[in-house]
């Protein structure tokens, strides 16, 4: 799957965060693609289901052609909104559902097909053979070219490789959360070849005054020093060391900041440094 290694993550254009106009999407859509970073990741339930029709409209307006950018969408979280008349929360993953919800995330994304298409979560009455069908008929039809899940653990993975091809899990990874190097999900994707992605890379970081932000924080003033680059490239640039070659998706709006990840592609960590921040984050030496 061709893409960039830094994935733009589009939850907070629309609704449920910026609101930007169509104006300003176009804005950034050039932007990020001048700058290397043409792979978007999106979600049907992005801004109560209406994030992905406003990209849509303003990807047609940039002028860029399809072929120079990567769209990810996911799938199957039903949400209580204003726009479905759900009762509950609940997942979808049933042959009729996962096809029309494909094809109104191609209708709302303006295209012809989808470079990888997730299913968003687990859900416990997924059925592997129900979801293989759905997968089968969409690539067979160019909907979607490449099929992959998000959040998933090892088992569930495999509960569903072992009737369609997984490509992608994304998950949640970073140096305060980096609980996939622990519970085997990541030596799957690596041993499985099944790319990774990850979601909320910076982790909690600059969000909190914990113990351990607290002793992160301290080892990045020292590192930023060394490598002369900021404390979010070097937060990256450790995700990016990890030999199964996650891809981060940063969910950041700002033009600075977007520049900023893609200097991570540059650095390369010493090993030591690696582990250095690996244990901050723990509070421990490495088992």
């Amino acid at each position: 799957m061709q893409k960039s290694e830094i994935i733009i993550g589009c939850m907070s254009w629309g609704k449920w965060g910026k609101q930007f106009s169509t104006k300003q999407q176009v804005d950034m859509i050039q932007f990020s693609v001048e700058n290397g970073n043409s792979t978007f990741d999106h979600a049907d339930i992005y801004g109560d289901y209406s994030t992905e029709a406003e990209f849509g409209k303003a990807i047609v307006e940039s002028g860029i052609p399809r072929k120079e950018i990567q769209l990810v969408s996911k799938c199957g979280i039903q949400l209580v909104g204003e726009t479905r008349k759900n009762k509950v929360k609940h997942y979808n993953y049933s042959k009729e559902y996962l096809i029309w919800s494909a094809e109104n995330s191609l209708k709302n994304l303006k295209t012809d097909y989808l470079d990888t298409f997730l299913l968003h979560r687990p859900s416990p009455l997924m059925q592997p053979d129900e979801i293989a069908e759905a997968i089968s008929e969409l690539k067979q039809s160019g909907k979607i070219i490449n099929f992959g899940v998000s959040n998933f653990t090892p088992f569930q993975v495999d509960f569903i490789a072992d009737k369609i091809t997984v490509s992608v899990n994304q998950i949640e990874f970073s140096l305060t959360q980096h609980t996939a190097m622990q519970d085997g999900s990541l030596d799957q994707m690596l041993q499985k070849s099944i790319r990774p992605m990850c979601w909320s890379p910076l982790g909690t970081v600059f969000r909190s005054e914990t113990a351990q932000s607290l002793r992160i924080k301290k080892l990045l003033k020292e590192l930023s020093e060394k490598y002369a680059v900021s404390d979010d490239v070097l937060l990256l640039a450790w995700i990016l060391k990890h030999p199964s070659k996650i891809s981060p998706v940063i969910g950041t709006t700002n033009k600075e900041r977007i520049l900023n990840a893609n200097k991570a592609l540059e650095i390369n960590l010493d090993l030591e440094d690696w582990f250095l921040l690996l244990e901050a984050s723990q509070g421990k030496e490495t088992p």
